[in-house]
């Protein structure tokens, strides 16, 4: 196959290039000036995005606050069936594997996390809590910022994994390629799967003649390079992983098992970013939240005693977030719509467990919404000065204080 026919192949890839744009700035990208980090190198944070927008409200349930049952008198967790942290709020009972491990001291509650004039779109929300840009569009997430910032081996293939179809915006970067990868069995190239095009693409990336001129080529086929030597690599490199917990046959718990399984060979990954849901729960809620939920607790615990069983519990952190939380009240379809503030969990890494900021108010709602009462780039800021010991600026704008969770 021919350069312009390989190219010509590649017409369903899509390439959107502007002055301000990601992919551009890649051509330009200054040599890295950034410090390593000063804590130990091999800490990990693993996210893990509840898409669609999760309840908080029946997550964390303020059993202690009677508005909370005026307000969802189908919905609401009646108070004896509530996993009681105190006499105001306590976990849902289908979080009872996640509640074990807040008795145990492993899990860090943030109440209330939100942000100014919060916007209703799962599509600028999510974006929003990705980027953690909320007044302007950012091209890169906090994540991705993070990664441009921590001089990381650019030979390593697997800096940052998302385990997902396609990349989050989250670990969208200038300078470190992010491998996407949905499940080991379903990692490559699509032209990997025929003898033919695979010596066609192998061709193209050793061929250094350009057919057209563009600034663009090289970076394509240097990340295709990348892809298909990763493809072919993490297989091999997560082979003598041996699990050692009984993980949950769905989405989450086959995501957060090759987590471990990639965190135990010591690829050298820094973030590993995961999904679940949807919580989009405007219908029929409790039923569909429940199994979610669920499905989070027992994945999260099969995680970290996977993890344990392996000595890498402490050097790994897990954070939740959700781009809104729901309205306080409950609508006419035993549902809830989209809301604002919601709690965050952060697991592991020798946290500091317990409860964090302030349960918003029920009784000063804001048309409808709580009011956010801890600003969600306070625990981003904490994450990257206290886990991954750099300056949160550069990587956060603004200044925000951390919080006492993590040493």
């Amino acid at each position: 196959m021919k350069r312009r026919g390989f190219i010509g192949a590649l017409a369903g890839l899509s390439i959107t290039a502007h002055a301000n744009g990601v992919f551009a700035a890649a051509l330009n990208k200054p040599p890295s000036m950034a410090l390593p980090d000063l804590v130990a190198s091999d800490r990990v944070l693993v996210v893990v995005n509840l898409q669609g927008g999760n309840d908080g409200l029946n997550t964390i349930v303020p059993h202690g606050m009677p508005a909370y049952y005026r307000y969802r008198p189908s919905i609401g967790i009646a108070p004896g069936d509530v996993l009681q942290i105190d006499r105001t709020i306590g976990f849902n009972p289908a979080l009872a594997s996640l509640k074990g491990m807040f008795d145990n001291g492993s899990v860090a509650i943030v109440q209330g996390a939100g942000y100014p004039a919060p916007d209703h779109s799962h599509f600028r929300s999510t974006e929003i809590w990705q980027t953690a840009a909320p007044e302007k569009y950012e091209h890169t997430g906090w994540l991705g910022r993070y990664l441009d910032e921590s001089n990381l081996p650019e030979t390593n293939l697997f800096n940052a994994v998302a385990v997902a179809p396609i990349l989050p915006e989250v670990l969208a970067s200038r300078r470190v390629d992010v491998p996407a990868i949905a499940g080991l069995g379903g990692y490559g190239l699509a032209s990997d799967r025929n003898a033919t095009q695979r010596s066609a693409f192998a061709s193209l990336v050793r061929d250094d003649r350009v057919p057209f001129a563009s600034p663009y080529l090289a970076t394509v086929a240097s990340i295709e390079d990348r892809a298909q030597r990763g493809s072919e690599e993490l297989p091999k490199l997560v082979a003598g992983y041996k699990t050692s917990a009984a993980y949950p046959a769905t989405a989450i718990g086959r995501s957060l098992a090759l987590a471990a399984q990639m965190i135990g060979s010591n690829l050298g990954t820094r973030v590993i970013y995961v999904a679940h849901g949807s919580f989009d729960t405007h219908v029929a809620q409790r039923a569909r939240q429940d199994v979610l939920l669920r499905g989070l607790g027992d994945a999260l615990k099969a995680f970290y005693d996977d993890l344990a069983a392996h000595g890498n519990e402490k050097k790994t952190l897990t954070m939740t977030f959700s781009e809104f939380g729901r309205r306080v009240a409950e609508n006419a379809s035993r549902g809830t719509d989209h809301g604002t503030a919601a709690p965050m969990f952060l697991i592991g890494g020798g946290i500091k467990g317990g409860v964090y900021g302030e349960h918003p108010s029920l009784d000063a709602l804001d048309n409808g919404d709580t009011r956010f009462t801890t600003d969600f780039r306070s625990v981003y800021a904490t994450i990257v000065e206290k886990w991954f010991g750099r300056p949160s600026a550069g990587v956060i704008a603004g200044t925000y204080p951390t919080l006492p969770m993590l040493g």
